[in-house]
């Protein structure tokens, strides 16, 4: 069974950084693109950022872009998310997703692997 573990969540002040790390760990086969998304309370899940196997391509949402950086280690299995100049609208719980593919697609429906989540808070 595959497991993804997220940390870095926390609580921080608008204008911070933050750096999210995701560690998947188990029965991993093949090649796997990994993406972010993120949901706030009663919001829906949304998607946040992508990045394919090759650590190359990559695709983010607009409200992040040019603020948030996705990169992946496949020797370590981890990807991380940098997100900088935090506002409070980016509050949220992150969740870190594989999909059993080398490319990447910003549909939650897609990925079949989920950590539990880790909050993050901006305060203003």
């Amino acid at each position: 069974q595959v497991q993804l573990v997220e940390s870095g969540g926390g609580l921080v002040q608008a204008g911070g950084s933050l750096r999210l790390s995701c560690a998947a760990s188990g029965r991993i086969f093949g090649d796997f693109a990994m993406a972010w998304f993120r949901q706030a309370p009663g919001k829906e899940r949304e998607f946040v950022a992508a990045i394919n196997w090759s650590g190359g391509p990559t695709n983010y949402a607009d409200s992040v872009k040019g603020r948030f950086t996705i990169s992946r280690n496949n020797a370590k299995n981890t990807v991380s998310l940098q997100m900088n100049s935090l506002k409070p609208e980016d509050t949220a719980v992150y969740y870190c997703a594989k999909r059993s593919s080398g490319l990447w697609t910003r549909y939650a429906r897609d990925y079949d692997a989920w950590g539990q989540g880790t909050q993050v808070t901006v305060s203003s």
